[in-house]
């Protein structure tokens, strides 16, 4: 185990409650006649994205935004659909900014950073009053005020929700800020661009390359600050809730830049996903959360069980998290919710012996009238009747976990600045403030809180602190980036061999779920280790991409980000075998007691972050000290 110098958090001194205010006050501003003359680059234009580029646009800087889709409006923020939490305690049942701190932290396995937590339940609450601002849709009362509703690993309502469109509408509230700021000129926005390097001039991110994807053209653009905005990479595991788009390149391609990639092996398992029904389906469909506020969550007491739900008699009908966690019940937190829902498949009492469980609205219909529950989620509802040609009102849904969220992610020091000074990491691409497991709804306001209220001081405090020589993509380091990058994809194009990318992305998935995913062991991490070892080799050898480089490609794009996923998981499995504990969504089979995740704290109270060494050599692990000064060091319980 190594300390890193360079893994520096700046975590400012004082107390926990006033840190960030008083950091603030002490940054470094940029007075608006100079902010006129700084360029930053954003990468990636979901609700992290296109927030930072908004709020810097809106504050003088130039903007340049990078979208991989035709239009922002694709990002993957879109899909989320159950919520966004905020501290504003509107229900008067007890919550405050103090125990949304403390239900992130616990949620996390006591894996996250406390100052960071804190500050993004502080500024949990602004979100709210800013998206109601924009015109965001959220739910009401009859009276007009905002609605809440409960999720995941809390015993209290904050959950601010447009019934299951909660990711679409903040997206729209975030992309016509910043589409407003592209109208006036503030900010300039690249469509259909994927970044494949960052610039590093003097030591600082100065810009960044990319691949124009409808004509192959390799493009350089320069800027004092690079921030990325990139989203997670749970399409390692090739069958995920994420889009297909959705990948790892950016982030990788500037771990291999110097970018520390902390904690990879915490990825999240969503319990509520509509299950696999075949070997050609290429994504999982995420059934919200919140429907865990009404539904409940069961099997038969019986193994093998074979009769339909419907002839299931009530006294034969295990709810299970009731059962086993008597407190939270339905709404325990996702990790522990999906390893239940495995053990008890895994035991033989899935639905008709499927890898399935039951996700029962019949009480809460009867309750409310179908009506009420329509006015609540009818939208997932008519989703999961179209994928399934089920009616969930009249039969229960069936459901199971599957890749979902990824914790882990490149390090950021509390200003969500990288090892690489002048590149800042915001959302779901940095490694977050989720510990080892994130409470649901809280990925819509880290996202938010980044780009709207954190990035726009502490890249303005960046700036002000740096000098920054005027640099241009005529500069030697932008003409070696652009070379890098045109050999890699000349290398890519001219294996020519005889299988698709599709073929090796669905192998690193089934080995990736299989060895890496909702359990892991030493023999098997080891096992995944040396396939995926055998995976790269032939990939390299064996990979055929038709068509050509000079235009639009698809088969290119995807080679690109497979190829990165067969490094990411690697290293992934390196992280899980190393890190000889269970928590939160990393559960090690050893290390365990009754069932649940045993941390140690003694060995493993820290983040872990790889340093890449050249493709020669295996990154290094560094580590961060996690200290628990307001919070203490707790076994995780929600019984």
């Amino acid at each position: 185990m190594t300390t890193n110098s360079k893994l520096d958090s700046k975590i400012p001194g004082g107390p926990i409650e006033t840190m960030w205010e008083d950091y603030k006050f002490k940054m470094k501003l940029v007075n608006p006649a100079n902010k006129k003359k700084h360029t930053v680059i954003v990468v990636g234009t979901g609700l992290a994205g296109a927030s930072a580029a908004a709020s810097m646009g809106e504050m003088g800087y130039k903007v340049k935004a990078f979208c991989v889709h035709e239009s922002p409006r694709r990002a993957h923020s879109v899909a989320a659909q159950g919520g966004i939490n905020a501290a504003k305690n509107y229900q008067n049942d007890g919550d405050s900014v103090h125990r949304l701190f403390y239900d992130t932290i616990k949620g996390g396995d006591f894996r996250a950073r406390e100052a960071n937590v804190h500050r993004l339940a502080e500024v949990s609450t602004s979100i709210i009053d800013t998206c109601v601002a924009q015109g965001v849709p959220f739910a009401r009362e009859y009276g007009g005020t905002l609605s809440n509703r409960s999720f995941g690993g809390a015993q209290v309502s904050r959950t601010f929700y447009a019934r299951g469109q909660t990711g679409q509408q903040l997206l729209i509230g975030a992309y016509s800020a910043m589409m407003r700021q592209v109208d006036i000129g503030q900010v300039d926005l690249y469509t259909r661009r994927e970044m494949l390097d960052v610039v590093v001039v003097d030591g600082k991110a100065r810009g960044i390359t990319v691949r124009n994807l409808l004509t192959g053209e390799i493009e350089s653009h320069e800027a004092d600050a690079v921030v990325l905005a990139t989203g997670g990479y749970s399409n390692v595991f090739y069958l995920s809730t994420n889009a297909m788009a959705c990948a790892v390149t950016a982030a990788w391609k500037a771990h291999k830049k110097g970018s520390f990639f902390a904690n990879p092996c915490y990825t999240q398992i969503h319990p509520t996903c509509i299950p696999v029904h075949g070997e050609s389906q290429s994504k999982l469909t995420l059934m919200s959360e919140s429907l865990r506020n009404d539904g409940r969550v069961w099997v038969s007491k019986n193994k093998n069980e074979t009769r339909a739900a419907k002839d299931i008699p009530e006294s034969e009908r295990d709810y299970y998290l009731e059962r086993i966690y008597p407190s939270f019940g339905n709404l325990a937190p996702r990790d522990v919710a999906s390893r239940q829902a495995k053990f008890l498949c895994d035991e033989g009492f899935g639905v008709q012996g499927q890898s399935a469980v039951y996700l029962d609205f019949k009480d809460a219909i009867g309750r409310y009238g179908e009506d009420k529950i329509s006015e609540r989620y009818g939208n997932l509802f008519q989703m999961y009747d179209k994928i399934t040609g089920e009616n969930p009102y009249k039969m229960p849904m069936k459901i199971y976990p599957a890749p979902h969220y990824t914790m882990g992610g490149l390090w950021v020091d509390y200003n969500l600045m990288s090892t690489i000074p002048g590149m800042f990491v915001a959302g779901e691409a940095n490694f977050s403030d989720h510990g080892a497991n994130r409470l649901g709804a809280s990925a819509l306001m880290q996202g938010l809180a980044d780009g709207y209220f954190v990035l726009p001081y502490t890249i303005g405090d960046y700036i002000a602190n740096t000098k920054l020589d005027k640099v241009t993509t005529d500069k030697v380091e932008f003409k070696d980036s652009k070379n890098a990058v045109e050999t890699e994809i000349h290398k890519l194009m001219n294996i020519k061999g005889a299988r698709t990318v599709e073929s090796f992305h669905k192998q690193l998935g089934h080995v990736m779920w299989d060895k890496c995913g909702m359990s892991r062991t030493d023999a098997g991490l080891k096992e995944a280790i040396t396939q995926i070892g055998k995976i790269k080799e032939e990939f390299w050898h064996n990979l055929r991409i038709p068509g050509d480089a000079t235009e639009l490609n698809n088969e290119l794009e995807k080679a690109g980000r497979v190829a990165d996923y067969i490094e990411l998981g690697e290293l992934m499995c390196r992280d899980a075998l190393e890190r000889k504990e269970s928590c939160g969504g990393h559960f090690r089979e050893e290390y365990q007691e009754n069932g649940e995740a045993k941390r140690d704290d003694e060995k493993f109270c820290h983040v872990a972050a790889w340093e890449w060494n050249g493709s020669s050599k295996p990154q290094t692990r560094q580590t961060e000290e996690l200290k628990f000064d307001n919070v203490k060091l707790a076994t995780r319980s929600y019984k």
